[in-house]
């Protein structure tokens, strides 16, 4: 349990919040939602100690451990990843330092026998026997092998330090744990797997993150940060979302009467809380919508990007064919091999694989960057594509101002132009910055100015919510939904996916796994298990 008193902070003359009262109980998890500067990872800064609050006191519950997903990927350099781990329970690991400097001693007295049981108990009662194998079982769940438990941290990738990290932070089974965007880095199995973990964890969760998906999945309470406050109440993302654009509405509707705007604001509370008893979600098992009043909710203040993809023609009946496609990785690593397939008018297809450079070879093959290793690609003569790279930093390296950089990229006159930046929320005072120095997902934002320029009738986005915030990531899905030409797009978003995507296809070294599906079925079918797992090399 973790008791937030008279909360306040500010830098300078700038408040995030003040007067914060609440209390965060065990067995529910809690989802941190806000505009990018509102002040999320502040709020779990001071939780955790590392940042003194302006005003105001926070409380764990008597005894009680906190554990915090660090930032810090070089901090454990020099210990190897099992150690790492184990270090994640502060009192144990002291304790087995304890034991270990005791029992290397030559001279061993009957004032370190006494210390030695002392020490002994309290690792049993930690379980700290079964500590090592406990670790070991949580990095194999989040994908690390067990070849690499005794290699040092400095020898692994930065994707395989930030899930030693993360396992780190779940050993033991901390009564408070605070993750901040725990998703970073994981694939879309591992991210399901930590779902499922902390759907059966019984403590106290604080998590903030991008994943929308994630959220929905785990919370059971939301804690949104804006108008200068933090607030909290029942429900997960997806309720907070639906019910702050019904609000919305409702305050944008004068004639409305409130007698009416409250019959409307139940029957959505009702509908919202039938659904979610009918899905698989874990939060379902935790009634997170049992405590809900109609005063909850409210519009938010937060603004969301324009983000609206329109074709010029209608494509014809060719979009696109590809036949016995072959992609190396400078390593020599295959990335995928013996790839056919033909795209359909109205398909939008997601490609996965377990190695996400393969999705990045594909788009660079068929937008003319990269040379395949092998076969052909034919695009229909009706066809404009709109590609969003994963790596877009070769469009920034240059001093022209936004304004000029996006002219580049279209024809008009500077209103014409002006008026696509302000979509992307960009001020007047914005679009003057030189492009070079604008932050990831100011760039992310410019790509998708430029993308919309181009009234394309197929989209080609590799891992479009990269640097995005959640508004961005939410108008950017919406209108996908609505779009009328093929999507071929990859993403680690599972929301994403699963609501654009009407086709996957997987690329593996061994060939593909092509469904006409939806994500979810296609992650939920014994048949494409078998078949990944022989393609993959993994029977």
């Amino acid at each position: 349990m973790i008791t937030v008193s008279n909360l306040a902070i500010q830098f300078g003359k700038r408040v995030l919040y003040q007067d914060v009262n609440m209390k965060f109980t065990s067995g529910n998890i809690y989802g941190i939602i806000g505009a990018n500067g509102a002040g999320k990872s502040t709020l779990l800064k001071a939780i955790s100690g590392e940042l003194d609050p302006t005003k105001g006191k926070i409380e764990l519950g008597p005894g009680e451990r906190l554990s915090v997903l660090s930032q810090d990927h070089f901090k454990y350099d020099s210990y190897t990843v099992l150690d790492t781990v184990l270090m994640g329970h502060t009192v144990m690991w002291d304790i087995m330092q304890q034991r270990n400097a005791l029992y290397c001693k030559e001279e061993f007295t009957d004032e370190d026998g006494i210390l030695a049981a002392e020490l002994e108990d309290k690792f049993s009662t930690m379980g700290g026997y079964t500590a090592e194998n406990d670790a070991a079982t949580l990095l194999s769940g989040l994908g690390i092998k067990e070849a690499l438990h005794g290699k040092l941290m400095g020898d692994l990738s930065g994707k395989e330090k930030v899930r030693v990290m993360l396992a780190q932070a779940l050993f033991g089974e901390p009564d408070n744990l605070l993750l901040d965007e725990p998703t970073n880095d994981l694939d879309l199995e591992t991210v399901e797997w930590l779902e499922d973990y902390l759907g059966n964890f019984e403590h106290t969760v604080l998590v903030v993150s991008h994943d929308r998906h994630f959220l929905d999945q785990v919370c059971t309470h939301t804690v949104d940060i804006d108008f200068g406050k933090v607030t909290l109440f029942s429900g997960n993302y997806s309720f907070w979302y639906q019910s702050s654009q019904l609000a919305l509405r409702q305050a944008q509707n004068q004639k409305q009467k409130a007698e009416e705007k409250k019959k409307e604001l139940e029957e959505f509370i009702r509908r919202f809380s039938a659904n979610v008893a009918k899905s698989r979600q874990t939060t379902s098992r935790k009634k997170m919508l049992e405590k809900l009043n109609v005063e909850d909710i409210k519009p938010s203040t937060r603004k969301y990007p324009g983000i609206i993809f329109q074709m010029e023609r209608e494509p014809g009946n060719q979009i696109l064919e590809v036949k016995g496609l072959k992609a190396v990785a400078d390593d020599g690593t295959v990335l995928f091999n013996d790839v056919n397939f033909t795209v359909e008018k109205e398909e939008k297809v997601v490609f996965l694989s377990h190695d996400p450079r393969a999705m990045t070879a594909l788009f660079e093959i068929i937008n003319g960057n990269r040379k395949a290793d092998e076969g052909t690609y034919n695009w229909g003569v009706t066809i404009t594509t709109a590609y969003l790279p994963l790596d877009n930093s070769a469009f920034f390296n240059t001093d022209l101002n936004m304004l000029d950089w996006l002219m580049q990229y279209g024809e008009g006159n500077e209103v014409y132009f002006k008026a696509f930046l302000g979509r992307m929320l960009f001020k007047d005072e914005d679009i003057l910055k030189k492009v070079n120095v604008l932050s990831g997902g100011e760039k992310m934002r410019c790509m998708i100015a430029r993308m919309q320029l181009r009234n394309a009738n197929c989209l080609i986005l590799d891992t479009p919510t990269n640097h995005l915030d959640m508004e961005s990531i939410q108008a950017f899905n919406n209108n996908l939904k609505l779009y009328k030409g093929n999507i071929l797009f990859a993403s680690h978003d599972h929301e994403f996916i699963n609501t654009v995507a009407n086709r996957v296809i997987e690329l593996t070294p061994n060939g593909t796994i092509d469904k006409l599906m939806n994500y979810e079925d296609y992650i939920r079918d014994e048949r494409v298990k078998e078949l990944k797992a022989r393609l993959y090399g993994e029977l």
